[in-house]
């Protein structure tokens, strides 16, 4: 009876949750670099929000980088259309490089704020601005999307 009302739970709660997905537009400080991304945003419990996140950097001065972010956002609505939020994550970067070190791969953590405008009833603009803290690797990284919840 344990196990079915946990799953009862789970299902009820996965029901719930609000789903997002978005493009992003990334540059990262650390080498100049421009990037695309695609974020995916799972909100289980109000105000609370998961965002697993993939971003290829293009190639700038012999490097290019691909980096994986799990990010948790707490939403702290302003107006109807309007929130910010603190978001702290983990992070993962692949470096490749033409140089001599040749490539490099990096753990690291995520911190910063970021902010959501609702144009419409489905579609919000966000902007991010981290600070990604890996060996060798700290950085700003700015970002900027648009996003449909489902």
């Amino acid at each position: 009876m344990a196990i079915v009302a946990i799953a009862a739970t789970i299902n009820i709660h996965a029901e719930q949750a609000i789903v997002s997905a978005g493009a992003e537009f990334v540059y990262a400080s650390k080498h100049s670099m421009a990037g695309l991304g695609a974020q995916v945003q799972i909100e289980p419990i109000a105000n609370w929000r998961l965002a697993p996140e993939f971003i290829y950097f293009f190639e700038n001065d012999g490097r290019s980088a691909l980096n994986l972010n799990l990010n948790l956002h707490y939403i702290i609505p302003t107006s109807e259309s309007f929130a910010i939020y603190p978001l702290l994550g983990f992070s993962y970067g692949h470096y490749k490089t033409d140089f001599v070190q040749g490539d490099a791969s990096r753990c690291g953590a995520n911190v910063g704020m970021g902010a959501q405008y609702r144009i419409k009833e489905r579609l919000h603009l966000f902007t991010e601005e981290r600070f990604q803290i890996m060996k060798n690797y700290n950085q700003s990284v700015t970002v900027l999307g648009l996003k449909y919840t489902f």
